[in-house]
C-alpha cells in the first residue's frame, strides 16, 4: 500500500514515516483487544448518522453488515493487523472500505479517533466492572461457605501479631468478606462515572454535523452524554478510578495471602492448602509452597504501579488529546486481567482450604486470650476498669511465672490479686465462654457469625 492509502492524514505530508517512528507509534499490538467495543461504537455511531439525515438507511446498512462481517473475521482468527495502519480504529476502518467501498469513508463523518478510543475504552472498562462484580461475588460466595463451615472453630484473635483474644475462624473469613463488599460497591460507583459517553466529541470542539448524541448514548446503553467536548476527549480520571479501586482490592487480596502464607506454615499449622494450589521445591523434597496466595500477594504490587503509571502520565497534559494517552491502555489491560486471575484462582482455591481446628485451639490458649475477659468480669463485680487491667496485669505475670494460662489457676491463686474472684470466674475464662460473650451484631461469637452470612448472601447481588 501506498502511504496515502494507509494514512488518512498523508494528505498533508510529502514524506512517509520513518519505518521506526511508525513501529513505535503504533498501538494495535495492544489495541486491537478493543475491537468488539470499537466495531459496536461504530455501528451506533452510522445508526446516528442514518437517523440524522447525513446517511441513508441503504448506506447504514451496507456499514453495518460490513463491519459485524469485521468482527466475524477477527473472532477465526482471519484478520490482518497492519501496523502501519497505527491501531484499531484504522485497521477496522480500511478493511471496512476495502470491503464494501466507498461507502465505508463516509463512517468517520462527524467523529475523530479521539472521542472514538475514549468511548471505545469506556465501553470496555464498563464490561469488565461488571464481570469483576460477578468474580467478587463467587469468591464471597465461597468465604462465607468456609466461615459458616468454621463458625465455631476458635482461634487466637491478633494484634500486632501477638495473641489477642479468642475469635472464631468464620468471624475471621466474615472480615475477609467486608473488604470485599466495600471493593464491589467502590467498583460499582466507579462504573456510574465509567458510563458516560464521549462520542460526539470529535477531536475536540464538536462537530458542525447534525448529531444526535442522545440517541447514540441510548445505542450504546450510556447513562448520558459528556458535556464538554475538551473534557470527553481528554479525561482519563474514569480509568484512574478504575485502576485506584482495583489497587485497593488487590491490597486486600495481599493482606490475605499474607495471612494464608503464614497460617499454611509449620509454625502456624491453622490451614492446609489444596495440594493443586500448591507446588513443591525442586532441591527439598518436604516442601509445599503456597505459590499462589505469593504470587497473589506479588501482582498486588503491579497494579499499584499500573495506577502510578496512570496518575503520573496525567500529570501534566494540557487539554485536549494528547498522544500520551495512548500510554493508557496497556495498564488497564494489565490490571483488568491481574484482577481477574487473582479472584478466579482464590476463588478456586478457598473451598480446598483445610483448617486443623485443634491446632487453633491450642494457640488460642496461649498468650493469656480470655485476659480482657477477666478485666470485664471484674468491672461486673463493681471494679473501675483501670483498677481491674491491673488486677489481671498481675494474674498474668503470675500466670507467666508459673508457666500455666488463666484458666488452669486455682481460684486461690486468682483471689489473691482480688476478693471479688468467685467460683464463675471460670466460666469467662474459657475460649468458648470468651467467644460466646461477644453476642452482639460484629461480634465473634457463633450465633453472630452464622446471622451476618445469612444478611451477607441476601446482599450479594443476584
Amino acid at each position: 500500500m501506498s502511504e496515502d492509502q494507509t494514512k488518512p492524514w498523508a494528505g498533508r505530508f510529502t514524506e512517509p514515516t520513518d519505518a521506526f517512528v511508525e513501529a513505535f507509534g503504533a498501538s494495535v499490538g495492544f489495541d486491537r483487544r478493543l475491537y468488539r467495543h470499537d466495531i459496536q461504537g461504530s455501528i451506533a455511531h452510522a445508526r446516528m448518522l442514518a437517523h440524522v439525515g447525513v446517511l441513508s438507511l441503504d448506506e447504514c446498512d451496507t456499514i453495518v453488515d460490513g463491519l459485524q462481517g469485521i468482527q466475524l473475521d477477527i473472532e477465526r482468527g482471519e484478520f490482518a493487523w497492519l501496523v502501519e495502519l497505527e491501531d484499531v480504529h484504522m485497521n477496522i476502518e480500511a478493511r471496512l472500505t476495502e470491503r464494501i467501498g466507498e461507502t465505508g469513508k463516509k463512517l468517520h463523518t462527524g467523529r475523530s479517533r479521539n472521542d472514538q478510543v475514549a468511548t471505545d475504552l469506556r465501553l470496555y472498562l464498563r464490561e469488565e466492572v461488571d464481570l469483576i462484580g460477578e468474580a467478587l461475588s463467587r469468591l464471597q460466595l465461597n468465604l462465607l461457605a468456609l466461615a459458616e463451615q468454621e463458625a465455631d472453630t476458635i482461634m487466637p484473635g491478633f494484634t500486632h501479631l501477638q495473641t489477642a483474644q479468642p475469635i472464631t475462624f468464620g468471624h475471621h473469613m466474615l472480615a475477609w468478606v467486608q473488604m470485599l463488599r466495600r471493593d464491589q460497591a467502590r467498583l460499582h460507583d466507579c462504573r456510574q462515572r465509567i458510563n458516560v459517553m464521549p462520542l460526539g466529541a470529535a477531536a475536540l470542539a464538536g462537530t458542525s454535523f447534525p448529531i444526535d448524541r442522545e440517541f447514540t448514548a441510548r445505542e450504546l446503553g450510556f447513562d448520558r452524554p459528556a458535556e464538554n467536548s475538551l473534557d470527553a476527549v481528554s479525561d482519563r480520571d474514569f480509568v484512574i478510578e478504575f485502576v485506584a479501586c482495583a489497587a485497593t482490592l488487590m491490597m486486600h487480596l495481599s493482606r490475605f495471602s499474607e495471612e494464608l502464607v503464614m497460617w499454611s506454615s509449620a509454625q502456624f499449622d491453622f490451614i492446609e492448602l489444596g495440594d493443586s494450589f500448591c507446588t513443591g521445591s525442586s532441591i527439598m523434597p518436604q516442601k509445599k509452597n503456597p505459590d499462589v496466595p505469593e504470587l497473589v500477594r506479588g501482582k498486588s504490587a503491579r497494579v499499584q504501579g499500573n495506577l502510578l503509571t496512570l496518575l503520573t502520565l496525567m500529570k501534566s497534559q494540557p487539554l485536549a488529546y494528547n498522544k500520551d494517552n495512548q500510554e493508557d491502555k496497556e495498564p488497564v489491560f494489565d490490571t483488568v486481567d491481574t484482577v481477574k486471575g487473582s479472584l478466579r484462582v482464590y476463588a478456586d482455591m478457598v473451598p480446598h482450604i483445610a483448617v486443623n481446628r485443634e491446632q487453633m485451639r491450642q494457640a488460642a490458649l496461649k498468650g493469656y486470650a480470655t485476659a480482657t475477659d477477666l478485666a470485664d468480669y471484674l468491672v461486673r463485680k463493681g471494679i473501675a476498669f483501670r483498677d481491674a487491667h491491673s488486677v489481671v496485669g498481675k494474674a498474668v505475670r503470675f500466670g507467666i511465672e508459673h508457666g500455666k494460662d488463666l484458666a488452669e489457676l486455682e481460684l486461690v491463686d486468682l483471689q489473691q490479686f482480688s476478693a471479688a474472684i468467685a467460683a464463675d470466674v471460670f466460666d469467662v475464662l474459657t475460649l468458648e465462654g470468651s467467644v460466646a460473650a461477644r453476642d452482639h451484631l460484629g461480634g465473634t461469637a457463633p450465633r453472630q457469625v452464622r446471622a451476618e452470612i445469612e444478611r451477607l448472601r441476601k446482599d450479594l447481588p443476584a
